[in-house]
């Protein structure tokens, strides 16, 4: 019962509390002033960005002059192999061409002291 009491007595302070406030007054007479734009730009309006003008953008990032100097890279390997796999070919070649003198020299040879 004592819990009743104190409920019912916290209750009416509260509803008293609050109903002593006063409204407060909002002006909606003033107009507030925005400190930034909020005008949308199109591709035809005056601070649009061009296609080269974003080009040129893309281009000048580290991420873009990483992957230039990645194929650039590629490109020199892959002209040091092709020069490599050349020089061994040309090897081969002589080498195939000295075996064909060598028993063709041979195969005369034994034809000229077997008669």
């Amino acid at each position: 019962m004592k819990n009743v009491f104190f409920l019912a007595a916290v209750f009416s302070i509260l509803i008293t509390s609050c109903s002593k406030r006063e409204p407060v007054r909002v002006e909606t007479d003033q107009v507030t002033k925005v400190d930034y734009d909020t005008t949308a730009i199109d591709s035809f309006s005056n601070g649009a960005i061009s296609v080269d003008i974003a080009r040129k953008i893309r281009m000048s990032s580290q991420k873009y002059q990483d992957s230039l100097k990645e194929a650039l890279r590629i490109q020199n390997e892959e002209q040091r192999i092709k020069q490599e796999l050349e020089k061994e070919n040309k090897k081969k070649q002589e080498e195939e061409k000295q075996n064909k003198e060598k028993e063709g020299k041979a195969k005369e040879e034994a034809g000229k002291t077997s008669p």
